[in-house]
């Protein structure tokens, strides 16, 4: 039996106390603390004002403990204040008795944010539905809400109790952003033909690594265009960069990265030259001409005409994650130039993640995409055929909807 996932018009939420999980997950300025793109903002809002006659309680995570982007979300409520035009409750709480007070109190109508779930211990971490469910966090919430509204596509693949706990108890549907992407995604999977290629860069290494292996298996990556920290990471497992890769020099990721060579050596492509930062001006080199302690901000020249050619002669190309440093000035030439040649190719194309987003957006090349999402690692793993707790979670509220 063919499950439909349940839409927000199967709860019938007028009226109705409903959380709602989105993901206003953007990059901060590391100095001065500014949001640097409000496009996930931007999408939780259509969801939002579909509901914007029941008791709204919306929720969301932002940036991972440890860095500079693990803030609160007062900033964002200003920021959805004026994209909706329309008063936004904002309290310093998740689920203490100051969130709890304020829930109590909404009307229908009222809208309240959160603030960062992830300033819950549990929120870290993931669970099985029946685990998540049991948490602190959910137990604390569930009894004040009506129905559950997922629509946090971007964080799909993690099965978090705020995505998993709270839908295994209360009735459940998609949100709009959800339901728009699956809709996407499932339509050009119809369409899409081989040579599959893709391009990853970027900064989340681990991610990456889960990510090229699903993309391989699965068949939808006969070629990996690698840059970014990714990139760095290859050259260096095998020997032909000496330089430091920070916190992302560890012997697992390493072990990892020599495990895909072997079992796949055609499949990936690294870069051949490299743009560094020398006294301020960018400059590219060969592989073997960098220095232990060489800035590396950007693909070279010869990098981006290999990786556009392929890029050209492929039927599908998915790009994850910019090639370069493309918010300096100077380097952003790999980014800008591999969006082009996807832009210009008669291939099927899907772009993923909130910096390459952003820069579609800078370099004016985003109407000549398929298909752009501010999803990351879920995307990548939908598109590799893996399952994704969210969407399990929609598939299950669904079956308990036919019973």
């Amino acid at each position: 039996m063919v499950v439909l996932l349940p839409t927000i018009e199967d709860l019938a939420p007028n009226g109705k106390t409903v959380f709602l999980r989105v993901d206003m997950n953007i990059p901060v300025h590391p100095e001065t603390g500014s949001l640097l793109e409000h496009t996930r903002i931007e999408e939780a809002a259509v969801t939002i004002r579909d509901l914007a006659n029941c008791r709204l309680v919306v929720a969301s995570h932002q940036g991972r403990v440890g860095r500079e982007d693990y803030i609160s979300l007062a900033k964002h409520a200003q920021v959805l204040r004026s994209i909706l035009g329309r008063d936004i409750r904002f309290v310093e709480d998740v689920f203490g008795p100051t969130a709890i007070a304020e829930i109590s109190s909404l009307e229908p109508g009222d809208i309240l944010l959160l603030d960062n779930l992830r300033f819950v211990a549990e929120e870290n971490m993931e669970f099985s539905p029946e685990n998540a469910a049991r948490t602190v966090f959910v137990q604390k919430l569930c009894k004040y809400f009506s129905a559950c509204v997922l629509d946090a596509f971007p964080t799909a693949h993690r099965a978090h109790p705020s995505i998993v706990g709270l839908s295994h108890l209360l009735p459940t549907a998609g949100g709009r952003l959800v339901v728009k992407e699956l809709k996407a995604l499932n339509r050009l999977a119809r369409v899409a033909k081989g040579p599959f290629t893709t391009v990853l860069g970027g900064s989340k290494v681990s991610d990456r690594l889960e990510a090229i292996e699903a993309l391989i298996q699965n068949k939808k990556a006969d070629k990996v265009l690698l840059s970014g920290l990714v990139a760095n990471l290859f050259l260096k497992s095998t020997g032909k960069i000496k330089n430091s890769l920070d916190a992302n020099e560890q012997a697992p990721l390493l072990a990892k990265v020599r495990s895909l060579l072997n079992d796949y050596p055609e499949a990936f492509e690294l870069p051949l030259d490299l743009a560094i930062k020398k006294d301020g001006d960018r400059v590219e080199v060969g592989i073997n001409e960098l220095q232990s302690d060489s800035h590396i901000l950007d693909i070279g020249s010869r990098t981006i005409d290999h990786y556009s050619r392929i890029i050209r002669s492929s039927g599908t190309v998915f790009m994850s994650g910019p090639p370069g440093a493309f918010e300096i000035q100077g380097f952003g030439k790999g980014t800008e130039d591999l969006l082009r040649a996807m832009a210009s190719s008669y291939a099927t194309t899907i772009v993923s993640g909130g910096h390459l987003s952003a820069a579609l957006k800078l370099f004016g090349v985003r109407d000549s995409i398929d298909h752009v999402s501010t999803a990351g690692g879920a995307l990548v793993l939908y598109l590799a055929g893996r399952k994704l707790p969210l969407v399990e979670a929609l598939e299950k509220a669904g079956e308990r909807m036919t019973k």
